[in-house]
């Protein structure tokens, strides 16, 4: 460990959170919004559901550990709902197994501290035209992924956040928002572009915002580390300013207000 110690924030699930740092995502654009302020670790693991990741939950968030989260935002729901394989093997949790699957992984969250808060991702769509297209210049067949099952998985995910009272997005409306969601959100159908990673953050930004918890976690109130002035900035003899670095990075970040 280095420090000093920050606020740490865990972002958790399947390859939604793991490519989140590729394509400009929306894991690294947290991490730059968060800079000076906050440690975001990546726990993603491309192609799970909530069966494998309810199996390990207790090796990936140890309740023993000493120093435990501020902040995880969850998601796992989209290989869940692909449709059934005839053998029975393949990543599809039935809806009922998925909701309690997710219900004792977010319970788990929740009790690692008192401070430790838990924001919800439901499942977001898939641009079923982009899958077909891909599968077909890779000459490979399309995974069986629908967006109205992405829907029920979504809306099974959120209704148990409602009831056990957890903040949660709901990804699946978010997205579709842009008339142009299908073509401009995602890579390959499934996984998040640069487009769709920012309206992510825009997501979990405002729930961070609004949230009512002490300490707030928004980006614009948690303290800068080592926030004195910078040697840098010097004033040159005309009585102007030379460079401000943490001015550049505040107007990168303006966007994020």
């Amino acid at each position: 460990m280095v420090g000093p110690s920050r606020p740490l924030f865990v972002l958790s699930g399947s390859s939604i959170v793991q490519f989140s740092y590729s394509e400009e995502g929306w894991g690294a654009i947290l991490a730059d919004i968060y800079s000076r302020k906050a440690d975001i670790l990546l726990r993603g693991y491309s192609g799970w559901n909530s069966r494998r990741a309810l199996q390990v939950v207790n090796q990936v968030f140890p309740k023993d550990d000493s120093v435990q989260p501020s902040l995880v935002i969850v998601y796992f729901g989209g290989n869940d709902s692909m449709g059934p394989h005839s053998s029975g093997l393949g990543p599809h949790v039935p809806l009922p197994e998925y909701v309690e699957n997710m219900r004792k992984i977010i319970v788990h969250l929740k009790s690692l501290s008192e401070k430790t808060r838990v924001i919800f991702l439901s499942c977001p769509p898939v641009s079923e035209e982009m899958i077909r297209n891909r599968a077909i210049s890779d000459l490979i067949s399309p995974l069986d992924r629908t967006n109205e099952a992405c829907k029920r998985y979504s809306e099974a995910g959120l209704e148990l956040c409602r009831e056990i009272d957890v903040k949660a997005i709901d990804l699946w409306s978010a997205i579709q928002k842009r008339d142009d969601w299908m073509t401009a959100c995602f890579t390959d159908g499934i996984h998040l572009s640069s487009e769709g990673s920012k309206i992510v953050v825009e997501e979990i930004l405002k729930v961070l915002k609004e949230a009512k918890w002490e300490p707030c976690l928004h980006w614009k109130s948690l303290p800068t580390e080592f926030s004195e002035d910078s040697p840098c900035d010097l004033v040159a003899s005309d009585g102007k300013n030379t460079t401000n670095f943490s001015e550049v990075v505040i107007h990168r970040k303006i966007q994020w207000d």
